[in-house]
């Protein structure tokens, strides 16, 4: 039989986690902006609410039901599928969030999954399995720290909170950014999104319009071409009228820098065309026909995704 210390470890870590749910879930709402069931979203802060953004099918007629049952309407102030996060807006003051540091994020951390997909709370228990460094999605943003879980994915899980055991907010979790793994949005990317689409609607991103994979250069080509590198982006696709298009990059060219600094696949692409490099010029290296070639370009901004296409009801 358990000890009657074992006992009284395992009740109190029972009634910390009821006391985070029913803390957090103060604050969690169900966003009706969807077919079926609806998403979860949090109360950052008092009148703004975040969300995942692939979670929301429409963008007007948005009705939110609150911790206490009332429903009132919400205005969609900006949403950035780079990231994930979506901003809604309310009249209704409701508290926001004990929001976490940084620092509150361990591996084998215990962690709760909260959602709201319907009129009641619901949470998954399980840790956090991985930590790492800033990196980008697919389609370019920046996220602050990669954190993926390990626990159970119940309806409702995008776009609501991750809390530690002491009621803190540790960032949104999102089924959107990974195939393979639930992930949480930091709280650090959560605020700093948040407040530029609450700002400007939207979070500009650097774009030249062309896609590619990266390449292994031939030995004797590195060594004419006097490279520091062994490994290019090799264009595979030109975007109609972009400004790659626009400047002369063709099929088959191998994009081997910008400004100077070496470019070895996508991502490191990505993520040096910022928002700020928008309108500014800059130059490509390129590899053409076995020569090495500049071609200057004008950085355009990413077309904006008005609509996107769902990825389940999560």
């Amino acid at each position: 039989m358990p000890s009657t210390t074992s006992t009284s470890v395992l009740q109190s870590l029972s009634n910390d986690l009821t006391s985070t749910a029913e803390k957090v879930g103060a604050s969690i709402v169900a966003i009706h902006a969807r077919r079926r069931i609806p998403s979860s979203g949090v109360v950052w802060k008092p009148g703004v609410i975040v969300t995942a953004s692939h979670t929301l099918q429409r963008e007007e007629d948005i009705t939110i039901a609150l911790p206490n049952g009332e429903s009132v309407k919400a205005q969609l102030r900006g949403r950035d599928p780079g990231t994930d996060i979506a901003v809604l807006q309310v009249d209704v003051q409701t508290p926001g969030v004990d929001i976490a540091g940084a620092d509150g994020l361990r591996v084998g951390q215990l962690v709760l999954a909260l959602g709201r997909p319907g009129s009641s709370v619901t949470a998954a228990l399980g840790i956090i399995s991985a930590l790492g460094g800033e990196w980008r999605t697919w389609h370019g943003g920046r996220i602050d720290q990669f954190v993926r879980l390990d626990l159970a994915i119940y309806d409702g899980f995008s776009g609501g909170p991750l809390a530690d055991g002491g009621g803190r907010v540790l960032g949104i979790n999102t089924s959107a950014l990974s195939r393979s793994a639930a992930l949480t949005i930091p709280a650090a990317t959560v605020t700093r999104v948040a407040d530029q689409l609450l700002t400007t609607g939207r979070v500009s991103r650097g774009y030249i319009g062309v896609a590619g994979q990266p390449v292994r250069l031939p030995a004797n080509l590195v060594r004419s071409l006097k490279l520091d590198q062994e490994i290019g982006l090799l264009v595979g696709s030109v975007a109609d009228d972009g400004p790659a298009s626009k400047a002369g990059v063709l099929l088959g060219d191998v994009i081997v820098s910008l400004d100077g600094q070496g470019v070895e696949d996508p991502g490191e692409l990505l993520a040096a065309l910022s928002g700020d490099r928008v309108g500014q010029q800059a130059t490509l290296g390129v590899i053409r026909a076995g020569k090495l070639q500049e071609v200057r370009v004008i950085v355009g901004e990413r077309p904006h995704e008005r609509r996107e296409p769902r990825r389940g009801r999560h």
